[in-house]
């Protein structure tokens, strides 16, 4: 019983030091996301995204990379881009551009895994969009994609700013309303991957990873049916995570330190959008047949661009070498260094946009809640349940290390 309550606390203590080692990402990250969207709004997208071209997909990429958000809400935005009119392929752009190709998430990736695999996440993100792109033009679901479109009216009026209105307080209330709103889709999809991360940093043994992953502790080059193992299975392995895009990058980071080669933690970065709450508010938008769709059309994409960046970067001679790689569950979480004081600096900013978000609704006639996907019946109650014993299990385990301190 002693040996349990000294891991669960030692867990708790790793869960705490990933989320404070990631702290300043993320605020900086989201800072700058809502800076951006305060200046750029959905409706300067819609009109050019309407073909199956290069020219809508590249813009559907380009406007996903300026409009960042948490998987569920980037479901929510491709569902209304794709019922005014913009193409299948451009929104499907658009929804793997806004959760892949994210200034935060570049951020937090590069604290967690290192350079190459910020470089992997933005150049993978853009092959994936290709080959998605590819697997439509060449599978025609012209049938499906008929009976999922559906004429939806705009809901909200939104008026882009100049970027000559960032003199104006009224433009930083809306910077600090969208910054709140950005915390509020992620919250959950942070606390659990992140509680996640260290129970399985404490608790999992090594051997279950090299009964899950095909080449995990051999010691020996992989070959590529290995390689391929791990990028199949690593999808498989996120689907039941319910965890997004911003909270399973910790987990990435477990699974790197466990052995999983490049591929298959790439897979499992990428499969954010194919996890069970997702594929259920797909299923809602559109139907179950296109759902299973996307679901299919994403796996194999993702799989064939996690293989193809491994071996890029192997021919490249850039693949990471794990033996120079300092596991985040092993450093100190907690010292003064430039990562302290920059959580300092940015818990500061993250106040003030608080309080700029405060006056922002107090001011506002009508407050627009943003549409968050995990808001869909059973789904909710799973994420909000889970969350309850997240936020039970931390608490616990935080008195338990300080009690043995």
């Amino acid at each position: 019983m002693d040996s349990f309550l000294t891991s669960w606390g030692q867990s708790v203590y790793t869960s705490l030091g990933f989320f404070w080692m990631a702290l300043w990402a993320f605020v900086l990250g989201y800072f700058i996301s809502s800076l951006i969207q305060v200046l750029i709004t959905k409706q300067r997208m819609r009109k050019a995204m309407g073909d199956n071209n290069l020219k809508s997909v590249s813009l559907g990429t380009f406007f996903g990379f300026i409009s960042s958000s948490c998987s569920f809400a980037a479901l929510s935005t491709t569902r209304a881009l794709f019922n005014k009119g913009a193409a299948f392929s451009a929104s499907m752009a658009f929804m793997l551009a806004s959760t892949n190709l994210v200034i935060e998430l570049g951020f937090v990736i590069s604290i967690f895994l290192g350079w190459q695999f910020v470089v992997g996440e933005y150049i993978g993100g853009l092959l994936l969009i290709a080959l998605v792109w590819l697997f439509i033009t060449l599978t025609k679901p012209h049938k499906l994609i008929e009976n999922a479109r559906q004429d939806e009216d705009d809901e909200t009026h939104e008026h882009g700013s100049a970027w000559s209105d960032l003199l104006q307080l009224d433009t930083w209330r809306q910077v600090g309303h969208k910054y709140v709103m950005e915390w509020q889709m992620v919250w959950q999809d942070v606390l659990l991957g992140f509680t996640v991360a260290g129970i399985i940093s404490v608790f999992v043994p090594s051997s279950f990873f090299e009964w899950l992953f095909l080449g995990v502790g051999t010691n020996t080059e992989m070959s590529f049916w290995a390689l391929l193992q791990q990028a199949v299975v690593g999808p498989i392995a996120a689907f039941f995570t319910f965890i997004g895009s911003m909270g399973n990058i910790p987990l990435a980071a477990v699974l790197y330190g466990e052995g999983v080669a490049f591929a298959g933690v790439m897979a499992f970065i990428f499969s954010d959008l194919i996890v069970w709450p997702v594929l259920r508010i797909n299923a809602r938008y559109y139907g179950w047949k296109m759902a299973l769709y996307i679901a299919l059309m994403l796996f194999v994409c993702l799989v064939a661009a996690s293989l193809i960046m491994h071996y890029g970067f192997y021919w490249f001679d850039l693949l990471p070498d794990a033996s120079q790689w300092a596991s985040p569950a092993e450093q100190e979480h907690f010292k003064l260094n430039y990562g302290f004081v920059l959580n300092i600096l940015f818990l500061i900013i993250s106040a003030v946009l608080v309080l700029l978000w405060r006056q922002h609704r107090r001011n506002s006639e009508h407050h627009h809640h943003h549409d968050h996907g995990s808001s869909d019946g059973v789904g909710a109650k799973i994420m909000n349940g889970l969350s309850v014993m997240s936020v039970i299990w931390l608490v616990g385990g935080l008195c338990i290390y300080l009690l043995d301190l």
